[in-house]
């Protein structure tokens, strides 16, 4: 039987704005000025208040911006270095932290489980990554949480044992089988974005139609979202890009741009993100308000930051980004690549095995 957790979703739903650090353009006006972000703060006036030309301005000036081109390297961010240090080198301080609790894992997909390509379809997670990701999950409960649609980071994880949260977490699903931590009797299915689906269908449709001029774009059809990739994009073509998706999103008020790595998000205005997802799914454990739990999540793109705050405030578990070039974040630990969150969750089932006695 499938279990539609509406009741929680009513306390934590609301049709507002999602984390503000991440709009770039809400075809809505709510007056919310927070500086989050400073790089998106103007984004969040609509055309009235700002001319088409200053508005796309400042979308091409962020997505340089989030560009790792863009970015200074390790090596000459010794400072950063200090405040996010290895997970791997802080192995042994991360266990003690989790000492007496239960761990639970959240990983993103692109760029941490799997390396960043220029063709989203063709993201693999390598086989040894696979068979990592199944041992983790033999030993903690595991999700895996995504901007990709649930059925298509499904198609490349291929576990049945995790637990999957796709659409940036508006679409959740629980373990199929094999799962020690999955209710007997329950399935876990929680879509808070159900009725947007049409639009974003139109939205997508009409994106492929509007972009199909740019070289290299990409419009991908993320069930309760849509994203543009603008990875193989000329930069010089991306004010070109801005526009058109510009010219699509202005028909649409209840929906709202989002960025992340090469990337424009086109989303439902809700509140509810990836943080949101990791507040949901904890509780649907059993772990709400829990003093004994320790979520690990690792993840690469600014749309896990919602999730990375979370956890930051709540003083409860660790964020771990990916990344090779220092930039903002609230995680605590950082790893480079996905080969070292590969070892990092290999050295984590080893510790479990010799903590169980297994």
């Amino acid at each position: 039987m499938v279990r539609f957790v509406e009741e929680n979703i009513t306390k934590m739903l609301e049709t507002k704005i999602t984390s503000k650090s991440e709009v770039l353009y809400d075809g809505g006006d709510d007056g919310d000025t927070s500086p989050a972000t400073k790089v998106f703060q103007d984004f969040q006036i609509n055309e009235e208040n700002v001319g088409g030309g200053g508005l796309i301005r400042s979308w091409v000036d962020s997505m340089r911006a989030c560009s790792p081109t863009h970015l200074k390297p390790f090596n000459n961010q010794s400072s950063w270095i200090k405040e996010h240090p290895s997970a791997l080198n802080m192995f042994k301080e991360i266990l003690h932290e989790s000492e007496g609790k239960q761990i639970v894992m959240f990983l993103d997909y692109d760029g941490t489980l799997s390396p960043i390509v220029d063709d989203p379809d063709r993201a693999f997670m390598s086989n040894k990554m696979r068979n990592t990701v199944r041992k983790l999950a033999m030993c903690f409960p595991t999700v895996i949480v995504s901007g990709r649609s649930r059925e298509k980071v499904y198609s490349f994880v291929k576990l049945t044992e995790l637990y999957y949260a796709g659409s940036h977490g508006m679409d959740i699903k629980g373990p199929e089988q094999n799962s020690k931590y999955k209710k007997k009797t329950q399935s876990l299915l929680c879509q808070p974005a159900t009725e947007f689906l049409p639009v974003i269908s139109e939205v997508y449709t009409n994106l492929v139609e509007k972009t199909k001029s740019i070289q290299g774009a990409k419009v991908e059809n993320n069930k309760f979202c849509a994203s543009v990739h603008f990875r193989c994009v000329d930069e010089n073509k991306w004010s070109d890009l801005a526009h058109l998706v510009r010219s699509v999103l202005k028909n649409y008020p209840k929906l709202m741009l989002t960025q992340g790595r090469k990337v424009l998000e086109i989303r439902p205005i809700i509140k509810w993100d990836k943080g949101k997802a990791l507040e949901f799914l904890l509780e649907s454990l059993g772990y709400e308000n829990c003093t004994d739990v320790f979520p690990i999540y690792i993840g690469d793109d600014r749309t896990d930051e919602d999730a990375f705050k979370i956890l930051r405030d709540k003083r409860q578990g660790l964020g771990i980004l990916v990344s090779k070039y220092a930039k903002e974040t609230s995680a605590s630990y950082s790893l480079q690549e996905p080969d070292e969150v590969m070892d990092f969750l290999e050295r984590l089932v080893e510790w479990k095995k010799l903590t169980s006695g297994e």
